[in-house]
């Protein structure tokens, strides 16, 4: 994709110049720990959308090529990770037996709602997919007017799913920074577009989720070029006709961390939120893929 390609020869220029600096910027208030995921399947990488489980020790992960991969964490008596097993990458089907294939393999979003029904979004051709087994054959859920008009790389990005079962969708971008960005909703078999989130500054969605606490989180992206990505994590109460009572939860220093695309809300075992967040290294050597967990206010 053009946009990550972009945004891995940055992030590889940056590195190899060697202006990333020896010593990293701290962290916001909240901040657990990072974990550096690696593995010798050559389909590993480019990660855009992560869900963890109630306990916080398994997770699927969703990459931006059309694959998914299941694991297990490791913690510590912190509960900090300290191991991650992965099964094989392996790709996402389409309606058929056969995998997806040409430009409607951009997966964004990754949502799983009470009975182990997964749904994924996509950039290239928008729209989302139903999958009743993350490996099995795809449904494809009604297409929303909108999104045969949306970019082809700022497309769904982000997707979350309530505790009615309720899909909550929005694209990267809205087509002017004056313009809030539309949340699309889906619920008794169709679309709706009654719901929008404000857009200020140059940070963008990139991953969505409904915490345990019943409330809507959206993790966003901006990209300073040659110093690396910033994030920021904004919270909002849900009701049927708005997005209200904005929070903000942290904005990471420039190059904190590395481009950090997806995001699971849960609550840990004493009791804790957590967000949990793993970045698209863009297949490109010169980034790494992360693990990043922060402790939310409740």
């Amino acid at each position: 994709m053009r946009k990550r390609a972009q945004l891995g020869l940055a992030a590889a220029l940056l590195l190899s110049l060697g202006l990333a600096g020896s010593a990293s910027p701290t962290p916001p208030t909240g901040y657990i720990s990072t974990y550096v995921w690696q593995s010798d399947d050559p389909r590993f990488g480019g990660f855009s959308a992560i869900e963890m489980d109630d306990t916080g020790t398994s997770f699927v992960a969703i990459s931006d090529h059309g694959a998914f991969v299941k694991g297990r964490v490791s913690r510590d008596s912190k509960l900090q990770i300290i191991g991650v097993t992965n099964g094989v990458v392996t790709r996402l089907r389409g309606e058929g037996p056969g995998p997806l294939k040409g430009d409607r393999t951009d997966s964004e979003g990754l949502a799983v709602g009470k009975d182990g029904v997964s749904y994924v979004s996509f950039e290239g051709v928008a729209r989302v997919l139903r999958y009743r087994t993350i490996d099995g054959p795809a449904v494809n859920l009604p297409v929303h007017p909108d999104f045969r008009k949306m970019q082809i790389n700022s497309a769904l990005e982000a997707l979350a799913i309530g505790p009615d079962g309720t899909l909550y969708t929005l694209p990267e971008r809205s087509g002017d920074m004056q313009r809030p960005f539309p949340v699309y909703r889906f619920r008794n078999g169709k679309w709706d577009k009654a719901l929008t989130i404000s857009r200020t500054t140059a940070f963008l969605p990139v991953s969505a989720d409904i915490g345990p606490d019943g409330r809507f989180y959206l993790l966003e992206r901006e990209f300073e070029g040659f110093f690396g990505f910033a994030s920021r994590l904004r919270r909002f109460d849900i009701s049927d006709t708005a997005l209200s009572n904005e929070t903000l939860i942290f904005v990471t220093p420039v190059g904190a961390h590395d481009n950090l695309e997806g995001m699971s809300i849960w609550r840990d075992s004493i009791g804790n939120l957590r967000a949990t967040m793993v970045s698209d290294d863009n297949f490109n050597v010169f980034q790494r893929t992360e693990i990043v967990e922060y402790r939310l206010p409740d």
